[in-house]
């Protein structure tokens, strides 16, 4: 089988990672288109991923348009010498409407409710559209739920195994208390008319009380918080989450990855309440905590930094999540392979009888 795979953001180079790896392993030849935003390429280029640039990121709704043209222009244009079977994204407007216009299968993989444009965009052209069994909207026969997040793609025990050698980087003790903080630009088309963090000042002094303070920001950083920087490869972000004592930011996967690696997690958006991943993590698990104003977090860092037992707690909730969730990698992985060759007559119960919920 010949699959294209879409990337857009950081978060998608790590849930595609794994799927893309084994399909190879497989005989399937995967073709990755990209997107130069944030991290994408150094991570891509990091894991050894071939791809291909299609287009980079600009500040703007109106550029943000504009490059969702250029994308859907360049993957016509490549696909026409790939020729793939099967076209594979995360709400991806340009890989489900070209697939649409060369009748080929195309899977939406989506955990993101309140992109309501990009769905519009998306979901009329798709055959399939993959959510977590959390998520909140019901998108019709197409839909297929699995018991799974987009980040155990990636952080599952099967795939993530944590490494200590990363606080040598940041000369910290294995132990020794510190916080992550994350800052993003608010640039997304599911962005638009939403804030974060209102007082990053008074969060930073809060969380520096109790332990060294860490920040990684999508966009520039003010002259303040220059010296709170990390200075560490983008691969390597996810086992310093996990030695995190806590984890306090704007950025939604960032904060899903913190809980699910069982560090406590401070969500901090307008957005907080939107998502069905989020409210799962909090209401039955315990490991996030969603707020739309600041003050209320500011009280939450220090009442965690109280707890004695709350790496060790933590760790518990998440061997609960666990218990709970599938290898999503693997679902992926039979999803593409199990679905029929011919784009007509493609239904959902052709695809599989196993269910994922």
């Amino acid at each position: 089988m010949r699959v294209l795979v879409d990337i857009g953001h950081p978060a998608h180079v790590h849930f595609f990672k794994n799927a893309i790896w084994s399909l190879e392993k497989k005989g399937h030849q995967v073709l990755v288109v990209s997107r130069d935003k944030d991290v994408v390429i150094d991570l891509l280029n990091a894991y050894g991923i071939s791809h291909t640039v299609l287009s980079k990121v600009k500040p703007g709704k109106i550029n943000l348009l504009e490059e969702w043209f250029i994308r859907e222009f360049k993957t016509f244009k490549i696909t026409q010498q790939f020729d793939p079977d099967l076209f594979i994204g995360i709400l991806s407007p340009a890989v489900a409407q070209v697939a649409w216009m060369q009748r080929k299968k195309s899977i939406i993989f989506n955990d993101t409710e309140h992109a309501v444009l990009a769905q519009k965009l998306t979901y009329p052209f798709c055959d399939v559209i993959c959510t977590p069994s959390c998520y909140l909207n019901n998108e019709g026969p197409k839909q297929i739920r699995y018991s799974g997040y987009h980040e155990l793609a990636y952080l599952h025990p099967s795939y993530f195994t944590p490494n200590p050698e990363i606080l040598k980087d940041l000369k910290v003790e294995e132990g020794e208390p510190f916080t992550v903080l994350r800052f993003v630009s608010w640039g997304a088309h599911h962005d638009v008319g939403q804030h974060g963090i209102k007082n990053k000042v008074a969060l930073v002094q809060e969380a520096e009380k109790f332990g060294k303070v860490f920040i990684t920001s999508e966009g520039p950083l003010e002259k303040e918080f220059e010296k709170y920087r990390i200075c560490v490869s983008p691969e390597k972000i996810h086992h310093l989450l996990y030695y995190s004592t806590l984890y306090v930011g704007e950025g939604a996967t960032m904060a899903v990855e913190s809980a699910i690696l069982g560090t406590p997690s401070i969500y901090i958006s307008t957005l907080a309440g939107t998502m069905g991943n989020f409210s799962e993590l909090e209401k039955k698990y315990g490991l996030l905590f969603n707020y739309s104003d600041s003050q209320s977090a500011l009280t939450k860092i220090s009442e965690l930094f109280k707890d004695s037992e709350l790496k060790k707690s933590w760790s518990l909730k998440r061997a609960a999540l666990l218990k709970d969730k599938i290898n999503v990698t693997e679902f992926m992985v039979n999803l593409i392979e199990s679905l029929p060759e011919k784009k007509s007559g493609l239904s959902l119960s052709s695809v599989s009888d196993e269910s994922y919920a």
